[in-house]
């Protein structure tokens, strides 16, 4: 099994989302179900990870 990278994580969230908010009746830009609430608050914290490791420098 090869393990996901960051980049990969982060791509499956924000897809994860997107599907979650096609569907969700209650969901909005401003208020979220609790299971789109967990959706996004993990694609948040993804999304910093990534961009964290990005600022990063490579040697």
């Amino acid at each position: 099994m090869t393990k996901r990278s960051l980049y990969d994580l982060y791509m499956a969230a924000a897809a994860a989302v997107r599907e979650h908010d096609a569907t969700c009746t209650t969901c909005s830009p401003d208020r979220r179900c609790p299971p789109g609430q967990r959706l996004y608050g993990e694609l948040v914290r993804l999304q910093d990870d990534y961009l964290a490791q990005q600022k990063t420098p490579r040697t």
